[in-house]
């Protein structure tokens, strides 16, 4: 709203508080910052401001999704001297029948509503689309930017609560509940809605009917992905992960072909040697406040430590200095802190490691970079017999970004001492970059992940939210998921 707009509302006000004669319309002034459905076919901005919402709806999931998860995965704490339960409720949780469980009511079950509040945005968003009179070009693409962002909505979904499954119907009504659905069938239908949006990109012409954000361009990406041409790469790349993801979790050998394909089509350069190179990729972009400040970065945040076992895990190059990646990422010497006492004891060990992968409120965080996608064809050639393939992979990674010596691995070696090599590679290649703790749980490995003190546990997923049980209650009498369950905690 403008300021001479203001005015005119104030002074409209005015009058009718005075007793003056005014009508409803005398103050029902229209907000140009404000875009309506309905307004979309007459008004050619209020598409571009619509799929702007959708892109800051995106954007805002990443610090609460790589926060919690990384807490999880034992990459990171969040020490706040006068908030304990950032600290105990992630790694402690309560006790239900003599287990550990994270708190379905508590501070660990969060990416939940900042998703399928985006979901719900983009169930509205298409449906203005189709009912818009714009080209069948325009609507494909825009159609299409709007499933890629689905299809990643419900891959943080599934990362976050794997067993416990996921919800894919948007009901028009938002009181109307949908239905859970199990993970495989999540699985597929975030697979599925990718694979339509390629589909649509195809038929999007050159350009979408409207503007992406910086973090699709050349600026920030090393790429541009703003074009239907080019964004269809950055969604095969999606396609890429989910497939990955899901080939461990039942998908099999179709979902490793699934990956392999979809990596082929999309902006994998397996010739990196520089960072640029591997940092080539799809970012959120942020700005200081009072815009959408980078909330992770270090320039502000001084809650955020990382987990001490980023240090002594760290592998060594042929200088005797640590990994690259470590040494480019994790800054040293910071006051000491640790978790609050709990039962006479610290509930975490200290730490004096930070982050320094953003150092300002407009650092970018990357959705999906050119280094991640050689780590998942190394999982991809693997899952499909090809060993020696995968170790080389790894290597392109190890030796050019961590600056470590090539590993010794062979065609001979066996599968589980590639995957661990895997999953080093991908600690130190993507990290805080939200894939630690889904990546050793889908490996069965959530074993390694380090108990600091007695009494803490490994989560091995988010529960379901208190709210979001509480509100199925009138429906059956208790809360039931894909799995039967009785209650939100597996």
């Amino acid at each position: 709203m403008t300021h001479t707009q203001m005015r005119t509302l104030i002074a409209a006000a005015a009058l009718c508080a005075a007793g003056l004669a005014c009508s409803k319309s005398d103050v029902d002034i229209t907000n140009p910052n404000s875009a309506l459905a309905g307004a979309v076919a007459s008004d050619p901005t209020a598409l571009q401001l619509l799929a702007t919402g959708l892109q800051v709806d995106q954007r805002g999931t990443r610090g609460g999704l790589i926060t919690n998860v990384g807490i999880l995965g034992r990459e990171m704490y969040t020490f706040t001297p006068q908030e304990g339960r950032n600290t105990t409720h992630f790694l402690i949780g309560i006790t239900v029948s003599g287990k550990q469980e994270l708190d379905p009511a508590g501070f660990a079950n969060g990416s939940w509503g900042a998703e399928f509040g985006a979901i719900r945005d983009i169930y509205n968003f298409k449906n203005t689309v189709n009912n818009s009179t714009r080209t069948a070009a325009e609507k494909a693409g825009a159609l299409a930017f709007a499933e890629t962002l689905e299809g990643l909505m419900q891959f943080e979904l599934l990362q976050t609560r794997d067993t416990l499954g996921t919800i894919t119907e948007v009901k028009a009504n938002p009181f109307d509940l949908a239905p859970f659905v199990s993970r495989d069938s999540g699985y597929k239908y975030a697979m599925n809605i990718l694979d339509d949006a390629a589909t649509k990109l195809a038929s999007a012409g050159s350009s979408f009917p409207f503007t992406l954000a910086p973090g699709f361009g050349s600026a920030v990406a090393g790429a541009n992905f703003n074009t239907p041409a080019t964004f269809l790469q950055f969604n095969r790349a999606l396609k890429a992960r989910v497939a990955v993801n899901y080939a461990t979790l039942g998908g099999g050998s179709a979902a490793w072909q699934a990956a392999l394909t979809a990596l082929g089509q999309s902006f994998l350069n397996a010739g990196a040697t520089t960072r640029s190179a591997f940092d080539v990729g799809v970012y959120d972009t942020y700005a200081p406040s009072p815009d959408s400040p980078n909330g992770l970065t270090q320039a502000t945040n001084t809650n955020l430590y990382a987990h001490m076992s980023i240090q002594t895990d760290a592998q060594l190059q042929a200088s005797g200095q640590p990994d690259a990646r470590y040494l480019a990422k994790v800054r040293t010497g910071l006051p000491s802190r640790q978790g609050p006492i709990n039962g006479g004891q610290p509930t975490s060990a200290a730490s004096t490691l930070g982050y320094s992968i953003w150092p300002t409120q407009s650092s970018p965080i990357p959705i999906i970079r050119n280094e991640e996608l050689i780590l998942l064809r190394a999982e991809a050639k693997l899952g499909t017999g090809d060993k020696a393939g995968a170790i080389a992979d790894l290597n392109i990674v190890r030796v050019n970004s961590g600056g470590l010596p090539a590993l010794t691995l062979t065609a001979a070696s066996p599968d589980s001492a590639v995957v661990s090599a895997i999953l080093y590679e991908k600690r130190y290649s993507l990290m805080m970059e939200g894939h630690r703790w889904s990546d050793v749980r889908r490996y069965g490995r959530l074993n390694t992940l380090p108990i600091d003190v007695p009494g803490d546990f490994v989560a091995k997923v988010m529960p379901i939210p208190q709210g979001e049980c509480l509100n199925r209650l009138p429906q059956g009498g208790a809360f039931v998921g894909p799995n039967g369950l009785n209650d939100c905690i597996p």
